[in-house]
């Protein structure tokens, strides 16, 4: 069974244009950090109970958490260093579920991240 249907590959093949399998490389790491860096929103997202940018639903929830900017996080996986930005909250209370704090190798996730991209999940 395949990870990703065959039309998708062949999008990405057409869009891209690789030239080599360092190309290819290069993409799907690229597409990993993406994901990772998706799901750190999303992870924030679920704490504070609302999108980003959705002020309404930020003002409904008047006086309590918030987003806070970022901290940078270098993470090892079996595409290399991937380079994220994690998402804070005013209140010090966000604890990622995708990448926990404190944990720097994330070796193995990248088969798991990639079939839900492929699925539209993510």
């Amino acid at each position: 069974m395949s990870i990703m249907p065959k039309e998708v590959i062949r999008e990405l093949i057409r869009e891209k244009n690789f030239k080599n399998p360092d190309d290819i490389l290069a993409t799907l790491k690229e597409m990993f950090r993406e994901v990772l860096q998706e799901s750190l929103e999303v992870d924030l997202d679920e704490k504070l109970g609302y999108e980003k940018y959705d002020v309404e639903a930020k003002t409904l929830k008047a006086g309590t958490n918030s987003r806070n900017g970022y901290s940078k996080k270098t993470i090892k996986t079996q595409f290399g260093e991937v380079d994220l930005n994690i998402p804070r909250d005013r209140n010090g209370e966000f604890e990622p579920q995708t990448i926990p704090k404190y944990q720097r190798n994330v070796t193995g996730i990248e088969e798991k991240v990639l079939t839900l991209y492929a699925a539209g999940y993510i």
